[in-house]
């Protein structure tokens, strides 16, 4: 008789609490995510930024066609990460419900009730059998009253943020912004700020790697960062991340000197 994990039954039905409390289907699509590309968003006064990390695998893919940042409606937009393929499915429920909401009052659905009904549709596929969690989690962003970012977790919970990461490269995201965000903080530094963010979870970061996209509250439609000016932040912030490199060096030496 083959051996059965304690935890086995708990394992395979997504609907069975474990004994300490948890889904071990939930946990298990949060992996997926912890797996998944990199994707970060920066909120500032009048407005918010997606970049993304685009993983792409072969040099015979066309990175034009690899789009991921999804625009939900002219004023909202997503970035995903872990199973894209669930993202899209959770992309193409959000374009409908953006669509009924226009259709049924005739104005653009605001992003609070947008988040809430694709949360309840992730919740709802943890709690029923013959389904299974979703393994993606999404950044959505827009402007309605005001400029929101919101998280939102294959539980079916969300969160509203100020500057967020999700995917690998979270912890290390997570902790530039911790130190370099700010409440006062500008279009251009946000920009630079989601860029740096994210170049700093890549081994080598380029423009091709990389998608940006911002909406500002006077225009209130989403705008792909060109080529051009993405490839200029991007120096930018190298040449200032090198010479930081240097600095710290140099004190090392320092420090060093001072013991003999």
């Amino acid at each position: 008789m083959a051996f059965v994990p304690p935890q086995a039954g708990y394992d395979r039905a997504i609907t069975v609490f474990s004994p300490d409390g948890r889904l071990f289907q939930v946990n298990y699509a949060r992996e997926a995510v912890k797996r998944g590309a990199t994707a970060v968003g920066v909120k500032w006064k009048d407005g918010v930024v997606l970049a993304v990390e685009k993983r792409i695998t072969s040099k015979l893919i066309e990175p034009s066609s690899y789009e991921k940042i999804f625009l939900i409606d002219d004023h909202i937009a997503a970035a995903p990460s872990g199973i894209i393929a669930d993202a899209r499915v959770l992309v193409d429920r959000a374009r409908l419900e953006a669509q009924i909401y226009r259709l049924t009052y005739g104005e653009p659905v605001p992003l609070t009730v947008l988040v809430k009904k694709i949360c309840d549709l992730k919740q709802a596929h943890t709690q029923y059998g013959g389904v299974r969690p979703f393994g993606a989690a999404l950044l959505m962003a827009g402007v309605n009253e005001k400029p929101e970012l919101f998280e939102t977790d294959p539980s079916g919970a969300y969160f509203e943020w100020k500057a967020v990461a999700i995917g690998s490269g979270r912890n290390t995201a997570m902790a530039i912004f911790e130190e370099h965000y700010r409440d006062d903080i500008g279009k251009d530094d946000a920009i630079k700020l989601a860029i740096l963010a994210l170049a700093k979870t890549l081994e080598e970061p380029t423009a091709e790697g990389i998608e940006v996209a911002y909406i500002t509250m006077d225009e209130k439609r989403w705008k792909k960062l060109p080529r051009e000016e993405l490839e200029k932040y991007l120096n930018e912030i190298l040449q200032e991340v090198k010479e930081e490199e240097v600095e710290e060096k140099q004190e090392d030496y320092s420090e060093l000197d001072q013991n003999y």
